[in-house]
């Protein structure tokens, strides 16, 4: 028994140490090859990122370990104090936007393109797009968005600023501004909080005084 109380007390010690991320030092995050980068961004360096000349990452951003960016025609565009946790995937031909603040936790799909799950085509990038029937559109997440994680967002989606949507939902149509959403499909449960406003307003002018 205490030779097992000791091998725990061994394990919890080493994740300890080995805690922090491996993140991209500025050199190598310069050479990827972003359309822009803001300052302070962080991207772990167990990242898969496609096509980056079509990635905006605005300020103080960071990506965590195992997530997949594939950016298509119409980009990812990211913007300033956003985080993104581990194993996310955002990919698709339409744009993915995420505004200011946006928070996802992790394991979740994001999707600006899909395949007709109709029958009436073939489906999956192994097909000649001559028999295939690509569904893509924008997927716009606005300011201050929590989604939880194991989440799935579709093609054409809007969430509108502030809202969040809960663990294991899905997001097949749009969502309104500060409602909080779940389920499977999500739907809005009740209103959330707009103290958050008054507490960016005071990030931001502590930010401009530094």
């Amino acid at each position: 028994m205490n030779r097992e109380i000791r091998s725990q007390r061994s394990h919890l010690i080493l994740i300890e140490a080995t805690s922090d991320m491996p993140f991209l030092d500025v050199g190598r995050l310069e050479n990827v090859g972003f359309k822009k980068v803001g300052r302070e961004v962080k991207i772990s360096d167990r990242c898969s990122i496609y096509n980056p000349q079509n990635i905006s990452l605005g300020d103080f951003t960071r990506i965590d370990d195992y997530c997949v960016l594939s950016a298509g025609k119409d980009g990812i565009d990211i913007g300033s104090y956003v985080h993104i946790a581990c194993y996310c995937s955002l990919q698709g031909e339409g744009i993915i936007v995420l505004q200011d603040f946006v928070n996802l936790s992790s394991r979740i799909a994001i999707y600006s393109s899909s395949d007709d799950f109709s029958g009436e085509s073939l489906t999956n990038p192994t097909i000649p797009d001559r028999y295939r029937n690509v569904i893509s559109g924008p997927v716009i997440i606005e300011r201050h968005v929590i989604i939880g994680a194991g989440s799935v967002v579709l093609p054409g989606v809007r969430i509108g600023t502030g809202a969040a949507i809960g663990a294991m939902s899905f997001v097949k149509t749009g969502c309104d501004p500060f409602g909080m959403y779940a389920g499977i499909p999500a739907r809005k449960v009740k209103d959330r909080s707009r103290r958050l406003l008054e507490l960016e307003k005071a990030l931001r002018e502590e930010t401009v005084d530094e």
